[in-house]
């Protein structure tokens, strides 16, 4: 017999969690000793909300749901934000909440709220532990479906009289799952679209981008040499380095790589989720390419994306077939490498730009000679996003995770905590706007307690940057968007980090690389010229002719 906490921990360990992210109160306590005694570390964190964001990018990261763990009432709802983030990010994640007692009511309703009913549009699969004995299915169920396609959080309520109720329940044995393979009839026609086509691209999404299909994918586009591009969320998963790379979607239209999705005839689609914005508009592009969705599960059809063919099941397995059945069959247009050729010139434009505040095209030239190829950057949201996501280049897979999902601000160093965790002996940088870190920078004595070298970048404009670009761009006034910041040096050293201000241009290099090398935690601060938001994708963009000379 075993009671129900230390039931819920062996069947944890039984699948391979290594690690808790949350904060315990007084209704998991039993569970907080169940843990104390097993191989599994609790990573206390000084916000349930940093926690999920935690847990959800391990499972980003790894394929392998990561598990946050909060009490009752104000702290669970505070997960409602991280599982959102992992839901809509096809992130898999456990979440784990505690309760009171559900057999007796000797508080009566203090703190209680239906956590199960607020989780249930927000996860996969959200379910009250009522009895100890079923606890090792629950789980073993909880993970299968945080895991199967499409990924995405679930949640357990453990109440505390379930906690140390006793049980004899053995544990379920992990089993190997496979996803199904489209049919032959799917792959021919497939085939025959892309064989037939005479200026075909690739571009792969979100879904593409899963720990598994990096060697896949890489080797369908080798195979093939035809040109691709990504969505944001897609970015990294075939190395950014190749010579057939056209670039980033950041802009749903009118930017360069549009005139190369405007020259193709047929857009091989892998893995693309409608939850990122566009990538671009299919309705906005007369008589434009073809679409093939390749992806788990069948397209979400929406105004802006409705493949004209799909090919459904295991993306790995079936662009291999899709590959085998190709060889020497695929046409790709010439013209399309020199346009190619044209876009990257234009996206590397104030990449050496000297101006001071320094100009966001700087900034993520600097952060990508700084950062070694397999080093991680993890974004927050805001302005910046959309210039690292045209401008950076990734060499190793998930070496730049961004949300273009649910897109929530706060979640850039949290991310970055956990990549450092797990990746201990890689080099991680976060990089927030000063809004967005503000919104959890608590975090920095968790980063500075667990001891981890961690540079965060703040780039300051004083206000949120991307919501003026847009109040800009629908043409309101300037209202509404300003406020102050601490001094961000001096916030650092009160948490026991470094912190460092550039003052000039030629120092952010030096003073990013030096932070890296030095370990423990800094924090530089950066200030940013943002009228390059609207030099560039208002004026700049807006003129853009059909096409581009290349």
């Amino acid at each position: 017999m075993a009671k129900g906490s230390d039931l819920l921990v062996a069947a944890l360990e039984n699948e391979g969690v290594k690690r808790i992210y949350g904060i315990p109160g007084e209704e998991n306590l039993d569970f907080v000793e169940s843990l104390r005694s097993s191989k599994i570390e609790l990573v206390l964190t000084r916000h349930e909300q940093a926690a999920a964001f935690m847990a959800a990018t391990e499972g980003r990261l790894t394929g392998h749901p990561g598990v946050c763990l909060s009490t009752l009432g104000p702290g669970a709802l505070n997960f409602t934000t991280g599982a959102a983030y992992a839901h809509l990010g096809a992130m898999p994640m456990l979440i784990i909440t505690g309760q009171k007692a559900i057999k007796s009511a000797r508080q009566a309703r203090f703190q209680i709220v239906d956590v199960v009913a607020a989780m249930r549009p927000l996860t996969k699969m959200t379910r009250q532990i009522v009895s100890a004995a079923s606890i090792p299915t629950l789980v073993r169920d909880a993970f299968r479906i945080a895991t199967e396609e499409r990924p995405g959080p679930v949640h357990l309520e453990l109440p505390e009289d379930i906690a140390v109720e006793e049980a004899d329940a053995p544990l379920v044995p992990v089993h190997p799952v496979d996803n199904p393979v489209a049919g032959p009839l799917a792959l021919e026609r497939a085939a025959q679209m892309i064989a037939k086509a005479t200026c075909p691209i690739i571009m792969v999404g979100a879904a593409g981008n899963r720990p598994r299909l990096v060697e896949p994918l890489s080797d369908f586009v080798r195979r093939l040499q035809v040109p691709f591009f990504n969505t944001q969320m897609g970015k990294g998963a075939v190395t950014g380095g190749s010579n057939l790379y056209l670039g980033t979607a950041a802009l749903s239209e009118r930017d360069y790589i549009h005139a190369a999705i405007k020259r193709a005839d047929l857009v091989i689609a892998i893995g693309h989720d409608t939850v990122e914005k566009p990538p671009f508009l299919m309705g906005g592009i007369t008589g434009g390419p073809k679409v093939i969705h390749i992806g788990y599960q069948p397209a979400q059809v929406e105004q802006v994306f409705y493949p004209d063919a799909e090919l459904i099941g295991d993306i790995g397995a079936n662009v291999t077939a899709l590959a085998d059945r190709l060889a020497g069959q695929v046409k790709v247009d010439p013209k399309m490498l020199d346009l190619r050729k044209s876009i990257l010139e234009h996206l590397n434009e104030g990449g050496e730009n000297p101006a001071f505040p320094v100009l966001p095209q700087r900034i993520v030239r600097d952060v990508r000679k700084a950062m070694p190829d397999d080093g991680i950057v993890c974004l927050d949201n805001g302005m910046y996003k959309i210039w690292f996501a045209r401008g950076y280049r990734t060499h190793v897979a998930n070496t730049l995770l961004l949300d273009n999902a649910l897109a929530t601000m706060g979640a850039g160093l949290p991310s970055a905590i956990a990549a450092k965790v797990h990746y201990p002996h890689r080099r991680v940088m976060a990089v927030c706007g000063d809004g967005g870190f503000m919104m959890n920078s608590q975090e920095l004595e968790t980063a500075v307690r667990l001891g981890l070298d961690l540079v965060v970048l703040i780039i300051e404009d004083s206000a949120y940057g991307m919501i003026r670009w847009k109040q800009a761009v629908d043409g309101f006034p300037d209202f509404g968007m300003d406020f102050s910041n601490p001094d961000f040096e001096l916030y650092a050293k009160a948490y026991g980090a470094q912190g460092h201000r550039i003052k000039s241009t030629e120092a952010f290099l030096p003073t990013l690389q030096a932070a890296l090398d030095a370990g423990g935690v800094h924090l530089i601060t950066v200030p940013v010229d943002y009228r390059e938001n609207t030099r560039v994708f208002i004026e700049e963009l807006g003129n853009l002719p059909g096409d581009i000379e290349s």
